[in-house]
């Protein structure tokens, strides 16, 4: 729809890796918080020594933005290269 409107192929490519990103570091920071609420609540119920240190969640914040990256890449490149007709089509 973008492409029909005059959008290049470059914006509609930053478009997807960008809300590919967003999701993954929303995806991220929901697992941190189940995360550290799973480890304070085996740590209250069972007594289990649990920390949760500042590089772990660092590295999945990092983790998920690249996910996102390498996996919004391919159908970012997709649809950057379809035909506005041709996806207007496919409805």
């Amino acid at each position: 729809m973008r492409k029909a409107l005059g959008a290049t192929s470059k914006n509609i490519l930053f478009q997807f890796l960008i809300e590919a990103v967003v999701l993954c570091i929303l995806g991220g920071a929901i697992g941190v918080a189940l995360g550290g609420g799973g480890a304070m609540l085996l740590s209250r119920v069972a007594k289990f020594n649990t920390e949760i240190s500042t590089q772990s969640v660092i590295l999945a914040f990092a983790f998920s933005a690249v996910v996102g990256v390498i996996f919004g890449v391919w159908p970012a490149r997709r649809a950057a290269k379809l035909d506005p007709i041709m996806a207007l089509r496919y409805e």
